[in-house]
C-alpha cells in the first residue's frame, strides 16, 4: 500500500544511486525533501543538475546536528551511510523513525517480490532469476523488474508496476538491516563473514541478513543455503514454506534442490523433478552451481517450470567482474574477479580455477580474517602478488610456512605488471584481491575494468 506522502518532511543521508532514486521518488510523491551528503557542493554538481527539477532542499559538506530541528517525520539512509553516523544516531535518539529505498520500496510495490541476499553469489543468483523468469512463455507475469542492489534501484520504477509482474531484488545487509517488510519469496544463499568494519560484528551482520526473512507470513517462501551454517540457522525461524538448495543431499523429510550423480534435481513434498540443465550450465566452480541450484529453487516457488530454468541459464557466461575469463594471453588463462572483496570469496574463486596459480591478493581490508585463505594459498597457489592499503594485514593472515614466490607491489596496476612478468604458459592468472577496491577506486567494477584495461594494454589484445 502506497503512502501518503504529501506534505512530509523527509531527511534522505546520502546523494549516492541509492538516495537519489530514493529523493527522487519522494519528492514526486509530494514530500519535502532535504537530501543530505558530506561531500562539497562542487563534488555534486552533477547529482544537483540531475534533480534540478524536483524541488529538493541539499544540504551539503557535512551531516549536521540541526537538520534534526524541527525533527523531520522520516530518515532515510542510503546504503554507504552505518548506522552509527551521528546524523542517524541522533536521529535514532530522538525515535525519528529510519527507513531506507528497499523498506520504501517493499511498501509501495503492487505485486510478487522476490529477495536475494547473501555473502557471496547474490548478483549471480539474481540476474539468473531475472533471466528465468524474463524467458518463460506462460504468461504468468506481465513484466520482470530486476534490480535493488544490482541495476537501478526499483524505488525508480515502483509507480510503472502491476499486480501482475514480478520483482527481483538483490539485497545487501546495508539495505536489509532496515526492511520491515519481507519478500513473498526471500533467500539468504550463505552468511559469511564480510563487511564487519560496518555491522561491527559477526552478530549484527548475521541479524542485519536476517531480515530478509523474518517478516515473511506463512504464506511466503524462504529458500536458505542448506550447505552454509549461518543460512541453514534460519530454518527454526521461518514462518512460511522452507526450501533448501546445496550440492549434497537433501534432508529425508525436507524440500529443496539437490545434486546427484553429476545432475540436478529438486523435490517438493516427495515428488522427485529433474531439472534439464547439465548440458547448459558453463559457469565454472562449485559455489556457481550452488548459484544456479538456487536459482532454480527460487523460480520454482513462483511457479516456473524446468523447461524456463533450462532456457534462462542456456547462454549465461556470468556476470562481468565475477571469475570473468578476460583473455588467454602468454598461454595463460586471466581472470577477473575484482569482486572478491572478502577473503571467502577469493577462496571460492581459487577452488574454481584449473592449473599453476598466480594469484594477485589487495585492496583495503574490511576487518576480515585472512588465515583461512593463507592456508588454501599454501595448497593451492605458486605466486602470489600483495598489493594495497592491505598488504600488511594479508602478509601476516597468509602465515608460514610459504611454499610459493611472493611479491610485494604499491599499488593495483603494479600488481598487473608483476603477473605479467612471472606468468608461463599453462598458468591461470586470478585477480581476486579479497580486499575492497576504495584504496584506489570507486568501486569493485572500475577496479575490474581497470584491470582489463591494463590486461589489453600490455598484451595488445583487443578484449
Amino acid at each position: 500500500m502506497k503512502k501518503n506522502w504529501q506534505g512530509q518532511r523527509v531527511i534522505v543521508i546520502g546523494a549516492a544511486r541509492q538516495g537519489l532514486a530514493l529523493a527522487r521518488y519522494l519528492a514526486r510523491h509530494g514530500a519535502r525533501v532535504l537530501l543530505n551528503d558530506k561531500r562539497s557542493p562542487e563534488q555534486m554538481q552533477n547529482e544537483i543538475s540531475m534533480l534540478a527539477d524536483t524541488g529538493i532542499e541539499w544540504n551539503l559538506g557535512g551531516h549536521p546536528l540541526g537538520l534534526l530541528t524541527p525533527a523531520p517525520d522520516l530518515v532515510c539512509i542510503s546504503g554507504g551511510v552505518p548506522l552509527s553516523n551521528p546524523l542517524v544516531a541522533a536521529a535514532m535518539k530522538m525515535g525519528i523513525p529510519l527507513s531506507n529505498d528497499t523498506q520504501l520500496f517493499m511498501e509501495a510495490v503492487p505485486c510478487r517480490t522476490i529477495g536475494i541476499t547473501g555473502s557471496a553469489g547474490k548478483t549471480t543468483t539474481t540476474t539468473l532469476v531475472g533471466r528465468i523468469a524474463q524467458k518463460d512463455t506462460s504468461g504468468r507475469y506481465r513484466r520482470v523488474w530486476v534490480g535493488g542492489n544490482i541495476g537501478d534501484p526499483l524505488i525508480n520504477y515502483v509507480d510503472e508496476m502491476d499486480t501482475t509482474d514480478l520483482a527481483v531484488l538483490e539485497i545487501s545487509s546495508f539495505q536489509a538491516e532496515l526492511m520491515k517488510t519481507s519478500p513473498n519469496v526471500a533467500a539468504i544463499l550463505n552468511i559469511t563473514p564480510n563487511h564487519l568494519d560496518r555491522h561491527g560484528s559477526m552478530e549484527s551482520y548475521i541479524h542485519a541478513k536476517a531480515q530478509v526473512v523474518a517478516h515473511q507470513s506463512a504464506n511466503d517462501t524462504a529458500v536458505l543455503g542448506r550447505e552454509d551454517a549461518n543460512a541453514w540457522a534460519m530454518g527454526t525461524s521461518v514462518k512460511g514454506h522452507l526450501l533448501s538448495f546445496g550440492l549434497g543431499k537433501l534432508p529425508k523429510n525436507g524440500d529443496g534442490s539437490y545434486r546427484e550423480d553429476g545432475r540436478f534435481y529438486l523435490r517438493v513434498k516427495g515428488a522427485v523433478l529433474p531439472l534439464p540443465i547439465e548440458d547448459v550450465f558453463q559457469l565454472r566452480g562449485e559455489h556457481n552451481q550452488q548459484n544456479v541450484l538456487a536459482a532454480c529453487t527460487i523460480t520454482h516457488a513462483i511457479g516456473l517450470s524446468p523447461e524456463a530454468m533450462r532456457t534462462g541459464i542456456e547462454g549465461f557466461h556470468g556476470v562481468p567482474h565475477r571469475l570473468e575469463l578476460v583473455s588467454t594471453w602468454r598461454g595463460a588463462n586471466w581472470y577477473n574477479d575484482s569482486i572478491a572483496t572478502a577473503p571467502e570469496r577469493t577462496m571460492a574463486a581459487i577452488q574454481a580455477v584449473t592449473g599453476p596459480l598466480v594469484l594477485l591478493l589487495g585492496g583495503r581490508d574490511k576487518d576480515l580474517p585472512w588465515e583461512a585463505l593463507g592456508d588454501l594459498v599454501r595448497k593451492r597457489v605458486d605466486h602470489v602478488i600483495v598489493f594495497g592499503e592491505a598488504a600488511d594485514k594479508i602478509l601476516v593472515g597468509l602465515g608460514q610456512p610459504r611454499p610459493y614466490s611472493l611479491e610485494r607491489v604499491s599499488n593495483c596496476r603494479e600488481a598487473v605488471m608483476a603477473a605479467a612478468r612471472v606468468v608461463e604458459a599453462g598458468d591461470s592468472v586470478l585477480f581476486s584481491p579479497g580486499g575492497t577496491s576504495y584504496d584506489e577506486f570507486k568501486d569493485f567494477e572500475e577496479r575490474g575494468e581497470r584491470f582489463k584495461q591494463w590486461l589489453q594494454e600490455f598484451s595488445g589484445i583487443q578484449q
